[in-house]
């Protein structure tokens, strides 16, 4: 059994620049191997709350860490032109000498497309323009060159030079587990199935559903990463684990973030525990939420007592 790839979510609003890149060149400098942003225009119901540009500073933080990856948990593709996103994703894999993950998705937030002016739709058209997408930027990352007649983008003979850095492309990340829609695009276009918090209480039929949209299109489902992003609520011991629960049941208690699903709330042995169960099960990324968002003491307890464990 192999260790997964691990990585902390951090949800910007609310910190400045300074805050969210001293916590990244922490993730950095003890060896968390991915660090994972939003793309939100503003924090979802808090639109007064400070929150900066998700691709933004990404570029940023690529360009003062060494050796992280950095992704969005996802990207809403409603906001960027598919054609825009190749060009804005090679450019900045080549800048980040290939450390970038794609995350998209179709967009979750009506609130925010309806005040910035952005066409929401149903979540059929969503996703169909989520699917032309992807098709584009497999073109653009394997060929270099985009032609696309689709139903919501036409492209014609787009150069995108220079390709990624990576090869064969920045691992393109699609989370959700929806068996009409979200699950054949992943069988399709994904290197990485994420399983959001708010599914986490089925995941047994949730891989299920996967393997069959892969047999569907004639995929190996064992060619996708697994991944999975979940609350874990982390203390040091056992007598600092009431206030890091409270704490945790404070921020993500509510529904859809699958706090108790994910079974993460413990020691350093209990969480490393749990996450080799997940492990045991397949997943190969595990995307932490932190209780505390990402605090020294929980980023030190994560890498130098859980991940060392597993």
């Amino acid at each position: 059994m192999s260790r997964p790839e691990i990585g902390v979510y951090l949800p910007h609003m609310g910190f400045t620049y300074e805050e969210v890149l001293r916590r990244t060149r922490r993730c950095d400098e003890l060896g968390i191997e991915s660090l994972w942003l939003y793309d939100h225009l503003y924090a979802p119901g808090m639109p007064d709350l400070p929150s900066l540009e998700a691709w933004t500073l990404a570029t940023a933080l690529l360009s003062n860490t060494e050796r992280i990856r950095i992704g969005h948990m996802v990207l809403c593709n409603q906001f960027r032109h598919p054609v825009m996103l190749a060009k804005m994703a090679t450019t900045l894999d080549q800048i980040s000498g290939g450390r970038l993950t794609l995350g998209v998705g179709s967009g979750s937030i009506d609130d925010e497309h309806r005040r910035g002016g952005f066409d929401w739709g149903t979540f059929a058209q969503r996703s169909g323009r989520l699917g032309e997408t992807l098709e584009i930027l497999h073109q653009a990352f394997g060929e270099e060159r985009i032609t696309h007649a689709g139903k919501h983008f036409t492209v014609s003979d787009m150069p995108v030079k220079p390709g990624p850095a990576q090869r064969p492309r920045p691992p393109i990340v699609v989370g959700g587990v929806g068996a009409t829609y979200t699950l054949p695009l992943v069988a399709r276009y994904a290197d990485v199935w994420n399983v959001p918090t708010y599914a986490l209480g089925d995941l047994e039929n949730a891989i299920t559903a996967l393997r069959s949209a892969c047999e569907a299109v004639g995929r190996d489902p064992a060619s996708i990463v697994m991944s999975i992003e979940a609350v874990a609520a982390l203390a040091r011991d056992d007598a600092a684990l009431p206030a890091v629960r409270d704490t945790a049941e404070k921020r993500f208690g509510g529904p859809g973030f699958g706090l108790h699903e994910a079974g993460l709330i413990g020691t350093p042995a209990a969480v490393a525990d749990r996450l080799r169960e997940l492990i045991g099960m397949g997943f190969g990324q595990i995307v932490l939420f932190t209780h505390d968002r990402c605090s020294d003491e929980t980023l030190d307890l994560l890498a130098g007592e859980v991940i060392p464990a597993l």
